[in-house]
């Protein structure tokens, strides 16, 4: 059946494809900052077209829309907290802070969401896992250390900081809404569908109650970033990542998180002029080896 056709693709895929499409989403959004329409009304229509393209596609899988009263409360706190919240933060903190230092700090999402998993359903978490992990964290680190070893100059770091740290809590705690209801049996699309739109709504109430309207810009340059945002940096790659929490757990799905900057320095590297330094390689490859420890599958037990 079409509607489960993410069930049957390998594991591998369902990783690696959100890891390529998010990385290349950290050059794709330069466009849309280039404009002139605010970051508030951007990130609402990009959510706005995602959540129609979901619900289309619903319709087209045969999937209802409908969802249970309860689920419309997740749906509504998720697209408040994820895809209001954390977006909004992610691009307020980028103006105080390097914009690797964020991509470092999001790095914790692993661990906040294996604690999170453990408290909440007991999901068990090997130290090789959490170790693998650390040294995945420390890679990335290695890889932006300039931009870091510069933050303590800038005078507003500490409000980067802080709106860094805000977008990785209330994205861990909208992944388990979305997860909560997976788990209860709700087909992913619509649950996206709704949490998306929701998450429009607010962005463009936020944009016109903050006095900067719900302008557009019909620039070939901003209407392609911004299909291209909606279509593949929200419609498919949070839908394969959902697949992938809800196959592997939330802390091996936070692992794509970990891998994007990797793969987006090497997408700046061939469009934007990036040189690596011997630590960036070194933080780079130490990354690489840490997840293929971390995502190697447990041996089984002796008999």
């Amino acid at each position: 059946m079409a509607a489960d056709a993410p069930r049957r693709l390998p594991t591998w895929l369902l990783f690696l494809t959100p890891v390529l499409i998010w990385a290349s989403t950290w050059h794709v959004i330069l466009y849309q900052l280039a404009s002139p329409v605010p970051v508030l009304a951007s990130v609402g229509w990009r959510f706005l077209i995602s959540a129609l393209l979901l619900a289309a596609l619903a319709r087209w899988r045969g999937v209802p829309l409908g969802l249970p009263r309860y689920a419309h409360g997740y749906a509504l706190a998720t697209g408040i907290v994820q895809y209001a919240g954390n977006y909004w933060a992610v691009y307020e903190a980028e103006r105080y802070v390097p914009s690797g230092l964020v991509a470092v700090l999001f790095c914790l999402l692993v661990f906040m969401n294996a604690m999170a998993a453990w408290m909440l359903w007991r999901q068990p978490v090997s130290r090789r896992f959490l170790m693998a992990s650390s040294g995945a964290v420390l890679g990335v680190a290695l890889i932006f250390w300039p931009e870091l070893a510069a933050t303590g100059e800038r005078p507003e770091a500490l409000m980067g900081l802080g709106l860094s740290f805000f977008a990785v809590i209330v994205a861990c705690v909208g992944g388990f809404f979305t997860l909560a209801l997976q788990r209860r049996g709700l087909p992913l699309v619509p649950v996206l569908a709704w949490s998306m739109g929701y998450g429009a709504a607010f962005l463009l109430l936020a944009s016109l109650a903050s006095g900067r309207g719900l302008s557009f810009d019909w620039t070939p340059s901003y209407v392609a970033s911004l299909l291209y945002l909606a279509v593949f940096g929200s419609v498919v790659a949070f839908t394969l990542y959902y697949q992938l929490a809800e196959r592997k757990g939330p802390a091996q799905a936070a692992l794509v998180g970990v891998m994007v900057p990797v793969i987006a320095l090497l997408v700046s590297a061939a469009l934007e002029g990036w040189q690596a330094t011997p630590l960036a390689v070194g933080g780079m490859a130490l990354c690489l080896v840490s997840l293929f420890v971390a995502t190697r599958p447990a041996r089984a037990a002796r008999p």
